[in-house]
């Protein structure tokens, strides 16, 4: 079998194909032989998870060759019986690709649809298809197959993302700004290391999507419905085929098992956590109250009774959607916390919340990666507002302890030279040199040396600070570490 034959590979993870059509209660023909009446409807729709989980069939299609492949190795199916599977398969993957396959809430799931779509097709092959293995060992492969593409489609977002964010840090190694605690200003410091912070918090995004893509690439298939199968499979046969790093060790766990799930929605709150943090600074910059930056007139939106008004609605709709990813986290979390081994049907619930984690962070990546790089800098007036906050007062401390004045007594003098200045309205570098010595006799000439906005920054050149060269020398290690994160193959 060639790779494309057996890779999970999914192109667009959101593809859903068509819906599912409304449905009369008939008993499924796969599992119904021990059933006296047919599914009440009601239950019927209730318990159906076709309309959500139809999204994974080309991984349950690509299950399904795989395991194919390792029957006919071991004489369960003929070579004629593989070739009709392998052909059936295709067509119907073709079918549910263009939207002209049938989905049917009576069948229940993506397997038991494709499975009875492929019997109606090819005859009695195709329900030799099944031997050895279970809904539950093939629902565990599939969501890992899929999980498995959606860490690497967030990984190709996030890098491109992060690609972009050290872009604009080098385009203002040199643009001063306030920092701030407390939303107060703090000290003066480089926009291009402001985003260099923005840098570190989302590859610690990517790398954590990386761990949790070796974590889940273990194959459960084989553990059939919870205790193996009688029949003599070869495990690493579909696991090679299917391109996973090992096997699930245990049958139990190996259908239970849903950690990689919580895993991925734990990563996408943390990332999105981040994405919020820095949508709130977007959304507070763009004010008329700050004027730092502005963003293109196509990530934003305006008012329908305000003519003046330039909402920052991408960074918003981000910031909202950090409580959804929130919620999807506890909802597996819950669902999970009192379950006994093995599988139960509980464990249905953990797709859609799931699913709904892998839309919401490819889209506020993309969301992000497209808007972060076009940011326009109002260079001006951050550096206005460094100016307006006695920013360089750490400064003025940490020049009199030079001087040998005690810091906490230097830390004394400066605030009494600020409150001079807050009285006087008139910053520190525009006092003049008498004034200034009025606070301390240690003060001299050079002192305006440090009290430039220049001065403060370009005297922070050690790793990780924030003078224009260690930011352009923090941007080319940063692209090292970039280059040998996850990234898929």
């Amino acid at each position: 079998m060639s790779r494309s034959e057996s890779s999970s590979s999914t192109g667009s993870l959101a593809d859903t194909s068509s819906s599912v059509p409304d449905q009369v209660a008939v008993t499924n023909s796969q599992w119904g032989g021990r059933f006296s009446e047919s599914t009440d409807a009601f239950v019927q729709s209730f318990t159906a998870s076709v309309t959500f989980d139809q999204r994974m069939y080309r991984q349950d299609i690509a299950g399904s060759r795989a395991h194919a492949s390792m029957l006919r190795q071991i004489g369960v199916l003929s070579e004629e019986d593989l070739a009709s599977i392998t052909r059936g398969l295709d067509q119907i993957e073709a079918d549910i690709a263009v939207g002209s396959f049938d989905w049917s809430v009576a069948l229940e799931d993506v397997h038991m649809n494709i499975e009875a779509a492929l019997t109606a097709r090819i005859g009695d092959a195709g329900k030799r298809l099944h031997t050895g293995r279970s809904r539950n060992d093939q629902v565990a492969t599939d969501i890992r197959l899929y999980m498995r593409d959606a860490c690497d489609a967030a990984a190709v977002v996030c890098s491109r993302l992060l690609e972009g964010l050290l872009s604009l840090a080098a385009s203002h190694t040199d643009t001063i700004m306030p920092g701030f605690t407390h939303l107060q200003t703090a000290q003066p410091v480089t926009f291009g290391h402001h985003v260099m912070a923005w840098f570190e918090m989302l590859l610690r995004d990517l790398e954590r999507l990386g761990d949790t893509r070796r974590r889940l690439n273990s194959m459960p298939l084989g553990a059939a419905a919870l205790a193996g199968t009688s029949y003599p499979i070869d495990r690493d046969i579909t696991r090679e085929l299917l391109q996973f790093d090992s096997l699930c060790e245990n049958s139990l766990d190996a259908v239970s098992d849903r950690d990689f799930a919580i895993e991925f929605c734990s990563n996408t709150a943390i990332c999105l956590m981040h994405l919020s943090r820095i949508a709130e600074e977007l959304v507070l910059w763009m004010s008329a109250q700050f004027r730092f930056i502005d963003l293109p007139d196509r990530f934003c939106t305006g008012s329908s009774i305000m003519p003046q008004k330039k909402n920052p609605d991408v960074p918003e709709l981000v910031r909202g959607k950090t409580g959804r990813a929130y919620g999807n986290l506890m909802t597996l979390l819950t669902l999970m916390k009192s379950q006994p081994l093995a599988y139960n049907k509980d464990n249905q619930e953990d797709k859609e919340p799931l699913f709904d984690s892998v839309d919401t962070l490819l889209d506020c990546l993309r969301a992000f990666a497209d808007m972060l790089p076009a940011i326009q800098v109002r260079k001006a007036e951050m550096r206005m507002a460094a100016r307006d906050g006695f920013s360089t007062a750490t400064d003025l401390a940490d020049y009199l302890v030079r001087k040998g004045v005690a810091f906490r007594d230097a830390h004394e003098v400066v605030g009494s030279a600020v409150a001079y200045g807050v009285q006087h309205s008139q910053d520190l570098a525009d006092m003049p040199l008498d004034v200034l010595q009025g606070f301390s006799a240690q003060i001299e000439s050079d002192v305006f040396q440090v009290l430039t906005l220049e001065g403060s920054v370009s005297a922070r050149a050690h790793v990780g600070g924030t003078a224009p060269q260690a930011v352009t020398a923090a941007i080319t290690r940063a692209r090292s570490r970039l280059a040998t994160a996850y990234m898929p193959n």
